[in-house]
């Protein structure tokens, strides 16, 4: 598993735990982990190696044209991508990862307790939470909804919180097959304190495990 967090706009304070969380998380279910910020790494020979790329809070433009070819191939090939949180604040002149990530950032209230409502109860990155969840974190707004074929994860109640405006079905995880690779996606993971949050640690671990083929 490789963990990209580079950041070309805001930078997320949580990205060492988020980084962290993930290394701990290979050591309990068995996979090696990776990190860096170089974007050098996205060359065929060096994602050869891994079964899957998480972008921890990445932003703004992070590849080249040459490393976005590189990772194209790689997805194609039947790789994992994993995204987290600002994961769709990142690339929006690249459509393939618009396509990949499932949607764009395009605003937020302030960080909030909310309620989500689990929408699949079998998959891997959820059969592990309660039907509804309450939690405190940063909820974005997105430009537009996933893709239809998409399976929608985790819904946020929009009537918990102040300031969401996507109406009555307002994802904030989802998974997809995508040009020959699997792609997961989770809104969760602003704050710091989510790195302790132990079923958000399921959560992230269930999708990093699904986005390999376990």
């Amino acid at each position: 598993m490789l963990v990209f967090s580079r950041t070309k706009g805001f930078r997320h304070a949580s990205i060492p735990d988020g980084v962290a969380a993930v290394q701990a998380l290979g050591a309990a279910h068995g996979f090696a982990v990776e990190a860096t910020e170089d974007a050098t790494a996205f060359t065929d020979q060096s994602l050869g190696r891994f079964a899957a790329v998480v972008f921890m809070s990445t932003t703004g433009d992070v590849l080249d044209s040459a490393q976005q070819e590189a990772f194209q191939r790689y997805i194609r090939a039947g790789h994992g991508y994993v995204g987290v949180h600002s994961a769709t604040d990142t690339e929006y002149d690249w459509p393939w990862y618009g396509q990949l990530v499932g949607a764009y950032f395009k605003r937020h209230p302030a960080v909030q307790e909310a309620k989500l409502d689990v929408r699949d109860r079998t998959h891997l990155a959820t059969k592990c939470l309660p039907a509804t969840w309450t939690r405190r974190d940063e909820w974005y707004d997105f430009r537009a909804a996933p893709p239809a074929d998409a399976t929608i994860l985790l819904t946020i109640d929009e009537k918990s919180y102040s300031g969401g405006t996507m109406g009555d079905v307002h994802p904030m995880s989802w998974a997809h097959n995508f040009d020959g690779g699997r792609a997961f996606y989770t809104e969760l993971g602003h704050t710091n304190e989510s790195y302790k949050d132990q079923l958000y640690l399921d959560h992230l671990a269930g999708g990093i495990l699904w986005a390999i083929g376990r």
